[in-house]
């Protein structure tokens, strides 16, 4: 009889969790992801630095941000860094709601699994309150009636970042903006352009009706101001080409590389000819300007910058309704874009090229300006939140009162439907509104308040039917929040929650991981519960 030889299923270096523990590791990255965005919530979240192996710092309380710019090496927890991700680019906002709830959802689950309840039961639960929850928000929700109610989104969204002192401002520009470009309640947000200016107070902040880009006049012999400008946008090169293959050119005397240089030249300022004839004042091109091209512009009195962005030059084309021609030939009156002045702004040794009122312009610009880059990378991102605010309240049409009042109200409603149920999915629908109370309670404790007391009054409240009543933190009382303007977005709720119980879920379905040390991050294959679906 020979001897036992072992069978060798998984390559050599393999790592691999089996079952509780699996469940345990993914719970615990997820905790650890919601505890370091944890303290950031709220108007008296605190901030976090990061700074990178470059040396380059990030000063900042926004969610999406934070786990972005941390290297984060656990598959679990990227997975609630992506739903973060996903938060941003839906709604604009809610990122850390987002990665805090998935954390708090598992965290109740692992109560669950110690007490020897079934993944499955409870992934079934969560699914049941995750579908109650949205159609009490639906019920608790209110029908956005003007812009004040935009503004009191807009400056609910931008609290605990750099530009709380100066909300009111911003939101007013925020919602001027939006109003601008807003198609009956269709919003893009990529035709709202957000410059930022090193320099002067945050009050000089301005919307301008048109595009406002870093770049510089061509010639120092062009004007520097251009009123009731037509504007040519051209995206071919006025210089001499270079030949875009290896090329052999026979000269056997002077006279003929006098005349081959000649020629280019000829060929140059016919180009140019075309673009003065055409009666452009302004030039804007998104390749280089040769200098013979320049001086030839400038003579004529033409404004021109080169070498503009793809993403500014179609930005300028929507704003002056104006279009982009590839071809000499193609330009003419129809193709020019228009605005009431275009001029280049120095201060110091930078230059801004503004381009002001445009009609009916379908981009904007948002012009920031602050102290230092830091904080201006900061206001940018609370801004950015205040537009995705709003423009989610105009998508969807309904908001919920802040402070913490819809998810209070939330888990006490998804405690009475728990009652209702016989299975053990009660249970686990309970956990999922214990869940909500994080984030009150985490509202409550970043403003140095009693959480216990806190969640205790808004309770009491609550079942008082005062459905609006949350925290807030301007004044540190428990009241009516939509009448205090502390008011948010259902959409941005409503992903949340889906968002939230998605991954929780997901993580929860997983008894498997395998990772191979020789994907460097992790390459892990992860196994579904093969009991999934059984009590």
């Amino acid at each position: 009889m020979s001897d036992k030889q072992p069978v060798y299923i998984l390559p050599e270096g393999v790592s691999r969790t089996v079952g509780r523990d699996a469940q345990r590791n993914n719970i615990l990255a997820a905790r650890v992801i919601a505890e370091v965005v944890k303290t950031t919530l709220g108007p008296k979240g605190m901030d976090k630095m990061l700074v990178d192996s470059a040396g380059n710092i990030v000063v900042t309380n926004d969610g999406v941000t934070i786990l972005n710019e941390m290297e984060i090496e656990h598959p679990a927890a990227k997975l609630i860094a992506d739903i973060a991700k996903t938060q941003e680019e839906e709604v604009g906002d809610g990122t850390t709601t987002v990665a805090m709830l998935a954390g708090q959802l598992l965290e109740n689950a692992e109560k669950l699994l110690d007490r020897r309840i079934h993944p499955s039961v409870i992934v079934r639960g969560y699914g049941l309150a995750s579908e109650k929850a949205l159609a009490i928000l639906k019920e608790i929700s209110f029908q956005v009636e003007d812009r004040r109610v935009l503004k009191q989104i807009a400056m609910t969204a931008m609290t605990g970042k750099g530009a709380e002192g100066n909300r009111e401002r911003f939101a007013e520009l925020i919602v001027s903006a939006v109003d601008r470009i807003a198609d009956k309640r269709a919003v893009n947000l990529e035709d709202i352009k957000i410059q930022k200016i090193k320099g002067e107070s945050f009050e000089n902040s301005e919307l301008v009706d048109g595009v406002v880009f870093e770049k510089e006049i061509a010639h120092d012999g062009m004007p520097r101001k251009i009123e009731g400008a037509r504007i040519a946008l051209i995206d071919f090169a006025l210089e001499l080409k270079s030949p875009e293959a290896e090329t052999k050119i026979s000269i056997s005397s002077p006279e003929q590389l006098q005349g081959f240089i000649e020629s280019e030249e000829k060929n140059l300022k016919a180009l140019t000819d075309k673009i003065i004839s055409s009666g452009a004042n302004v030039v804007f091109c998104q390749k280089g300007i040769d200098d013979v091209a320049q001086y030839y512009l400038a003579k004529s009195g033409i404004l021109a910058c080169r070498r503009v962005s793809k993403s500014d030059m179609i930005k300028i084309a929507r704003a002056t309704s104006g279009k982009i021609v590839s071809n000499a030939a193609e330009l003419d009156a129809g193709s020019f874009g228009t605005a009431k002045i275009v001029e280049e702004i120095r201060r110091g040794d930078d230059g801004m090229m503004y381009i002001r009122g445009c009609e009916n312009p379908k981009v904007v610009t948002l012009l920031i300006r602050g102290s230092t880059e830091h904080v201006l990378d900061e206001v940018e991102r609370a801004i950015k939140d205040g537009l995705g605010d709003v423009s989610a309240a105009l998508r969807d049409g309904r908001v919920v009162s802040g402070g913490g009042a819809v998810e209070i109200e939330l888990a006490k409603r998804l405690r009475e439907f728990s009652r209702t149920l016989s299975g053990r999915e009660q249970l686990a629908v309970e956990e999922f509104a214990n869940s909500l109370e994080c984030i009150p309670e985490a509202l409550a404790e970043n403003a140095g308040l009693d959480p216990i007391n806190v969640l205790t009054e808004l309770k009491k409240r609550h079942e008082s039917g005062m459905a609006r009543e949350g925290l807030n933190l301007f004044n540190d009382q428990i009241e009516d929040c939509f009448s205090a303007g502390i008011v948010e977005p259902m959409k941005v709720k409503k992903q949340a929650i889906i968002s939230a119980t998605e991954v929780a879920t997901m993580l929860l379905r997983i008894d498997d991981v395998l990772i191979s040390s020789g994907a460097g991050t992790g390459k892990q294959l992860q196994n579904r519960n093969p009991y999934e679906g059984m009590d």
